[in-house]
């Protein structure tokens, strides 16, 4: 059986930073956003891995699964906008 290869996703790079910050920093309405949004673009991608797994450890050093952050995020976004990319009005989910 041939194995697929890895793919490299084009945000791969600086969704990476993001990922260090948030490791820096406290939970926030913005960083659950964030780590919400990521896990999404990065949940069915077929490479990545090193991400996925830097995903994987915030939720754990947060203390969540995947359910109670997407319970939260949207609790959080029926209450009022959270994220929008300052510089663009386009949604930067996938």
């Amino acid at each position: 059986m041939t194995e697929i290869p890895e793919q490299k996703h084009p945000r791969e790079k600086e969704d990476h930073a993001i990922i260090e910050q948030m490791f820096q920093e406290d939970i926030t309405d913005y960083n659950l956003a964030e780590l919400a949004r990521l896990r999404i673009r990065y949940k069915s991608f077929p490479g990545a891995k090193s991400l996925q797994r830097d995903l994987d450890d915030l939720l754990a050093k947060w203390d969540l699964t995947e359910e109670l952050l997407f319970e939260k995020t949207r609790k959080n976004h029926q209450q009022r906008k959270v994220y929008r990319p300052a510089d663009t009005e386009e949604e930067n989910w996938l």
